[in-house]
């Protein structure tokens, strides 16, 4: 008899557990994450996760868990799940708080593994925001902002927002990291960012294909110059931007070429089936 595969399904400390739980545990604390796909129970950029939830934990409480710790309670929920699945991997603090006398409780991680993802099609339309988020190079939870600022675009007609700093420069999307091409180079907001797992793949193997990229300084009068665009988060190397505000991208699809071949280049890593 095959066994029935569960899609929707929350590990704590690679124990099942049930997800009426989540709320109690996580949502109202404080906590980080990273979000992952599953595809054919392989992974890509894990040592990439893995780097954030560490990097994350020891600003946020002072300790990691150690790598191999959470990677095997990864594998656990990759193995009970789907082939094809999206996880988040939560790190939290048992007390929903650190404090002066708690600073030296372990922290916990949750997973919460639904059905696969892959994001919008586009091409998208996007209105500009003046906002930046707070500690914004941890993807933490709890962030109201994005939502919000979600809402106000879509009901100014807009599909989606990116953000702009108190300098005039765009930073980010809602739940994106944002590229842009100027038919030759991919170029990235010089901005303090959230930089994603999508991103740190493909920008290595830009530099493996030898494709030139760099940061700059990206305020709106910029993009007049630009003739691509596009958001990437962990669902999708590359979601075309066919406007930012009143400015159109007219070649926005040569870059999402380029950062799909980029990101079909990373090697996926096999997660082993349990053999007992």
């Amino acid at each position: 008899m095959t066994a029935k595969i569960l899609t929707d399904q929350t590990f704590l400390n690679g124990q099942s557990i049930p997800s009426s739980e989540i709320t109690n545990l996580v949502f109202a604390g404080f906590a980080h994450f990273t979000a992952l796909q599953v595809r054919n129970k392989m992974i890509k950029g894990l040592d990439l996760h893995l780097d954030r939830l560490r990097k994350a934990s020891i600003e946020l409480y002072g300790m990691a868990l150690p790598d191999a710790l959470v990677e095997s309670y990864i594998t656990s929920a990759v193995e009970s799940g789907a082939r094809d699945q999206s996880l988040t991997v939560t790190i939290y603090s048992p007390k929903g708080e650190f404090t002066a006398d708690s600073m030296d409780i372990e922290p916990k991680v949750l997973i919460r593994s639904t059905p696969a993802e892959n994001g919008p099609t586009g091409p998208l339309r996007l209105a500009t925001i003046n906002h930046e988020r707070p500690l914004a190079e941890i993807k933490h939870v709890g962030e109201i902002g994005k939502t919000y600022y979600l809402h106000q675009a879509v009901r100014q007609g807009f599909d989606d927002a990116v953000f702009m700093n108190s300098n005039g420069y765009l930073s980010e999307g809602t739940i994106w990291n944002l590229a842009f091409w100027d038919g030759e180079t991919v170029i990235w907001p010089k901005a303090r960012i959230l930089k994603g797992t999508m991103m740190a793949m493909v920008q290595r193997q830009l530099n493996q294909l030898k494709i030139p990229q760099r940061s700059e300084s990206i305020t709106l009068n910029r993009l007049s110059e630009l003739t691509g665009a596009a958001v990437m988060n962990s669902w999708t190397p590359g979601v075309s931007i066919s406007e930012i505000a009143s400015n159109i991208f007219i070649n926005s699809d040569q870059l999402i070429s380029l950062l799909h071949r980029a990101y079909y280049t990373e090697p996926a890593r096999k997660v082993l089936e349990n053999t007992n």
